[in-house]
């Protein structure tokens, strides 16, 4: 007995001659390992999005297109042992445009959490620490056929920072008690050898940075620079000595949120000397505060020419 033809109803007209911009699936999951020379394999459980845009004269995508399209460009990702989510989010950009020959445009996005090892301070213990990755692509089809795609890589990390002026305050504060029975010479040394309180907050920072289709970054690179952008690296293991260390070191290198985004830029500029001036990035941090119920932001967009040329102007 041979199949019935089903129709095509996404073909068909639309009662409503609106395009849309984005049309596709969200929250598909999917297993990924990716394998690396002379390093352990990394394991990742990425969450995919995948749309396309949709002309007027066409009543629906075809949806199950999309989840096949994640399927078979993971496949051809292990077989060919891709080592860059954003390559891989690439590619699956390119075939949802030609899997949707009405499509002119389509969006991928991937988001999972990454495993790094590190060492805690001072006792030297082993603990894992989770961030999240974020690989993006936009593919364009032009009127000649010609697919061209920019991809993105970034990733978001949780630190430690503490408040600079609050600190500021609790050491006047503290020199004033003190020339009570100090003299000033006793009390300047007392105030340069003590670490001063301040109230702390949770810092979540994130890059996205455009590359070109054929370039490559090492997302470890950017969670290193985001890291290094607040007061003081998190630990999920942390014992009393390494507390008194990451404590103590964050106190000593208090930031605001908009210095925690300015660090990124200078760590941006300083190690990619060779990306290109019309490469994009967006730096985000979010401080959560301990002594309000808001929270801090600062964020910058720009591209790679106007970071340069900020960072060479204030040398």
């Amino acid at each position: 007995m041979t199949n019935p033809e089903f129709p095509d109803t996404q073909d068909k007209q639309p009662t409503i001659p609106v395009s849309l911009t984005k049309v596709g699936v969200t929250g598909v999951k999917k297993l990924l390992k990716i394998k690396r020379e002379n390093k352990r394999p990394i394991v990742l459980l990425p969450t995919f999005d995948a749309y396309v845009d949709l002309p007027s004269t066409q009543k629906g995508v075809h949806m199950s297109r999309n989840p096949e399209a994640i399927s078979e460009v993971l496949e051809e990702a292990l077989e060919t042992n891709e080592t860059h989510l954003e390559t891989i989010c690439a590619n699956l950009a390119k075939r949802l445009l030609e899997k949707h020959e009405y499509a002119t445009r389509s969006e991928t996005q991937a988001q999972g959490d990454y495993v790094i090892n590190k060492l805690s301070p001072v006792t030297q213990k082993k603990t894992q620490e989770t961030t999240q990755i974020i690989a993006k692509a936009v593919a364009y089809r032009d009127d000649d056929g010609n697919i061209q795609v920019k991809k993105m890589i970034g990733a978001e990390v949780i630190g430690m920072t503490v408040c600079p002026c609050a600190q500021e305050s609790v050491e006047k504060d503290s020199k004033e008690k003190l020339l009570k029975f100090l003299d000033e010479e006793t009390t300047q040394k007392v105030l340069e050898a003590v670490t001063f309180a301040s109230h702390n907050q949770r810092g979540v920072g994130s890059i996205l940075l455009e590359v070109s289709e054929n370039q490559d970054v090492n997302v470890d690179d950017l969670i290193e620079i985001i890291q290094n952008s607040m007061s003081a690296q998190v630990c999920e293991i942390l014992k009393r000595p390494d507390e008194n260390s990451v404590v103590t070191s964050a106190h000593q290198n208090p930031v605001f949120v908009e210095d925690c985004v300015r660090n990124m830029i200078i760590g941006l500029v300083e190690k990619y000397p060779d990306l290109p001036d019309n490469s994009c990035v967006t730096i985000k941090q979010v401080n959560e505060e301990s002594i309000h119920q808001h929270n801090a932001f600062a964020q910058k967009n720009a591209s790679f020419k106007q970071l340069r040329e900020e960072y060479n102007q204030g040398k």
